[in-house]
């Protein structure tokens, strides 16, 4: 533990070495670019999971915390919560440390929403998702993703910390690493919470939030996972003059679906898939910072407006994560969540529909699909080509393994 005297002397250090950004209880542009642009930058080198650049851009999201006064929340009273994630070099499996960034607001309320986004990218293009070729020792900066959610979390917390109002909820105001590996350092959070999980009200996740387009908008996710959304975000966003679609799924490829696997609310705010995703074009020319505060004021506006009423949004289980696609593309299917963390040989269940073909053939969360009637099961890309190939009404079996048993069931679709 460092000593308290110690302890005083880094946090000056710390602050002073950050670069200004405004102190007015109005969201900033200049404060969303100025955190991007730092994020975003080379001598981050692409924010790899578990990399020298995670770790610089973990001190920099702690640094804001502490100048917004947050108590930290992670481990051993400090603002880091780390956690263990096995990455391939050459082949190599490594076993290394990844962390998140924890900070708290506490207005001594029984309930806390959960504001997060991850900071973690692609590094200089050896962990897998780049969409360019040959992209090994090129940095990706990843400005858009997601640098600009990571912004969002700074900018919020300095808000809500300083907006000299005391609401009736807490804050927990989170930056996870591992997200591209696999959502990995929020399902850690979500399985060693650092604030009782039942004293989370709901959870709102920002990733890719960096490129709003006025006649485009913005997409909601998360609208069906509890009834106060539909109420509460059309007036909201009408008020803000900010088009939006919605997606009612709470589970999807980003750090909401951690939560939602926990019976929790969701919100996703994203503004959309764009020709650099994934790729070094990812920079921060390309951010709508005066976009992504449009952004920002919906969530503020939403926490007013619940602490207006006293409403605690109540969950409710969303729709088939798989449904649209499966409408457009697929004839049946099995009513699975995926564990989209999971890196073995399979496709790992995290969660079971209730009444859908898994359920009644008695699939449970934990098992790992490794067979789909003839065809094997390597991945969650083999899962979902096997649908396609299953008509209506036939009867199927499905192998899985389970405590290291394989189990074969019966599925009709």
């Amino acid at each position: 533990m460092i000593h308290t005297f110690f302890r005083h002397i880094l946090a000056a250090v710390l602050l002073g070495s950050m670069p200004l950004v405004t102190s007015s209880q109005n969201l900033s542009p200049a404060a969303i670019r100025a955190h991007v642009e730092y994020l975003a930058s080379d001598q981050l080198e692409g924010r790899g999971t578990a990399s020298l650049g995670e770790i610089r851009a973990a001190n920099y999201i702690a640094n804001w915390f502490l100048k917004a006064g947050l108590t930290p929340k992670g481990d051993l009273g400090t603002y880091f919560q780390a956690f263990p994630v096995v990455m391939s070099f050459e082949g190599i499996p490594h076993q290394m440390t990844a962390r998140n960034v924890v900070g708290f607001l506490d207005n001594q309320a029984e309930k806390t929403i959960v504001i997060g986004a991850h900071f973690d990218h692609l590094g200089k293009g050896y962990q897998a998702g780049s969409l360019t070729p040959e992209s090994k020792d090129i940095i990706h900066n990843g400005a858009d993703d997601n640098a600009s959610g990571t912004a969002g979390v700074i900018e919020l917390a300095r808000y809500f910390a300083g907006n000299n109002v005391k609401e009736k909820v807490n804050f927990l105001f989170i930056a996870f690493s591992g997200e591209e590996l696999g959502l990995f350092g929020s399902k850690y959070f979500a399985g060693h919470p650092t604030v009782p999980m039942e004293s989370v009200a709901f959870m709102i996740n920002m990733d890719m939030v960096g490129r709003f387009e006025a006649d485009k908008g913005i997409t909601i996710g998360g609208w069906g996972t509890s009834p106060s959304w539909g109420k509460l975000m059309p007036g909201i966003a009408r008020q803000n003059q900010v088009k939006y679609t919605v997606d009612s799924s709470g589970i999807g490829p980003s750090d909401h679906t951690s939560f939602y696997l926990k019976e929790k609310p969701v919100l996703f705010f994203f503004t959309g898939i764009h020709t650099d995703y994934h790729k070094p074009s990812d920079d921060t020319d390309k951010i709508n910072a005066e976009g992504e505060q449009k952004i920002l004021q919906l969530i503020v506006d939403l926490v007013k407006e619940l602490d207006k009423s006293g409403e605690v949004p109540t969950f409710r289980e969303a729709g088939n994560p798989h449904a649209q696609a499966t409408q457009q593309t697929f004839k049946v299917t099995l009513g699975i969540i995926p564990d989209y963390s999971f890196g073995g040989k399979g496709l790992r269940i995290d969660g079971v529909s209730k009444d859908r073909p898994a359920e009644v053939a008695g699939m449970e969360a934990g098992d790992i699909i490794v067979r789909m009637g003839e065809y094997p099961v390597n991945d969650i890309q083999d899962y979902m080509k096997n649908l396609g190939k299953f008509e209506k009404g036939q009867k199927i079996e499905v192998e899985v393994r389970r405590k290291n048993q394989n189990k074969v069931l019966n599925v009709t679709f």
